[in-house]
């Protein structure tokens, strides 16, 4: 299946302790090791480094059954020193994340921004923040 349009942008956390400055190279291996591929299209980093870790045109491999059409963002962090959900984005970290999102609704206009735990049938606390409350109406 073709991955456009576009129609979801996936918020994850990398379930990193806060403060470890875990690099998006880690972050691509740990999903090729486990998918066979890069799971997210952008991770970013601690400063607020964007880094791109898979095409628009590719599909991700990072909400089980809706990653077709679904560019996956992930950001260092979204765990508390004792592996509890927490959100440890830095401030860099957030104005990145703004800048991602306010790029694929310019370039998607009605591209849902969701959560990973805003999809049907995830049981987990990723991205470990509500992404409706900051960046807007989810839509499912």
């Amino acid at each position: 299946m073709t991955m456009f349009p576009l129609a979801f942008l996936t918020i994850h956390c990398a379930a990193t302790p806060e403060g470890r400055d875990v690099k998006a190279a880690t972050i691509l291996r740990w999903g090729e090791e486990r998918f066979g591929q890069p799971s997210y299209h952008w991770v970013v980093e601690l400063g607020g480094a964007c880094v791109r870790t898979l095409p628009d045109d590719r599909r991700g491999a990072h909400v089980a059954g809706r990653n077709s059409r679904n560019i996956g963002i992930c950001y260092v962090g979204g765990l508390d020193a004792d592996g509890e959900a927490k959100d440890t984005r830095t401030l860099p970290q957030k104005a990145a994340l703004r800048r991602l999102v306010a790029r694929y609704r310019k370039a998607w206009p009605g591209i849902q921004v969701l959560g990973h735990r805003d999809h049907p049938g995830v049981a987990r606390a990723c991205p470990s923040f509500d992404v409706e409350s900051e960046f807007g109406e989810i839509g499912l």
